[in-house]
């Protein structure tokens, strides 16, 4: 299926590595234009070799700053002329309890996870022209990678826990607000991917291996999914092939997540 993604461009926020380049890496295999951004220079320039300079240009940027979402979509108009929309994939949060998580790593989170995807959202909606909400395949999409927690608690990790059901919220509060203008705006939930960041988690409960097969025991696939299979589901979202979908949170999980 064409996705009707030629010559779109989309910014890619955290698209260094994991799931924001596999999402990168799908919207460029469909003909797409990206311009990544993360904070590791190294990072940025081994993602752009690999999705060649043509398709893709790299922006080193914190999204703690509150500057860096307006500089970044600036860069992709100049770049490529226009915009598209966004793929927003912020790194996980800090590890903590309720108990044991102080006052300021809850602000350092709030201010990336939160605050950052939001600036993101606003600035690359600002940066698009209105086109029509009633025509199938008009406008710009917005996909915001949140987590699993966003339905479900992951056990030590209190500042996803805390942060992103807000964040889904805001998926269907920023869906209202800019559909009228054409602009469709969805979340993914993705569950446990092989990535480093889950690897990472997987270390601090114990050995990976044996952490690993409990929690695959728990999947009904049985199994940890690759980033590029959430990657190709967030090429959907942003494609006018999924023309109406708006305001969705689309799991990505082997079935793992138990609520509707």
């Amino acid at each position: 299926m064409d996705l009707g993604l030629h010559d779109r461009v989309f910014v890619v926020t955290g698209g260094s590595r994991g799931l924001g380049l596999a999402s990168a890496r799908a919207l460029v295999a469909e003909g797409a234009q990206v311009v990544i951004c993360a904070r590791d220079q190294q990072g940025i320039d081994e993602a752009i070799a690999e999705l060649g300079s043509s398709s893709a240009v790299g922006v080193p940027a914190d999204l703690a700053d509150s500057a860096s979402a307006e500089r970044v979509v600036a860069a992709a108009v100049a770049r490529f002329g226009r915009l598209d929309g966004a793929l927003i994939s912020v790194g996980g949060p800090a590890a903590g309890t309720p108990m044991t998580t102080d006052d300021e790593t809850w602000r350092i989170s709030f201010e990336t996870v939160f605050l950052g995807a939001l600036r993101v959202a606003r600035a690359t909606a600002n940066a698009m022209s209105p086109e029509p909400h009633n025509v199938a395949g008009a406008g710009g999409s917005i996909a915001l990678i949140l987590s699993s927690s966003a339905r479900e608690i992951v056990p030590g990790l209190t500042t996803s826990n805390g942060l992103r059901p807000g964040l889904a919220m805001m998926v269907k509060d920023l869906a209202d607000e800019l559909g009228p203008r054409g602009i469709r705006v969805n979340g993914i939930l993705p569950g446990r991917l092989a990535t480093d960041r889950m690897f990472a988690v997987d270390a601090r409960l114990g050995a990976p291996d044996m952490v690993r097969r409990r929690n695959e025991a728990a999947i009904p696939l049985g199994r940890y999914g690759e980033p590029d299979e959430l990657g190709r589901v967030a090429a959907f979202l942003l494609s006018p092939a999924a023309s109406y979908v708006s305001g969705s949170l689309v799991p990505v999980d082997g079935g793992m997540l138990r609520s509707l």
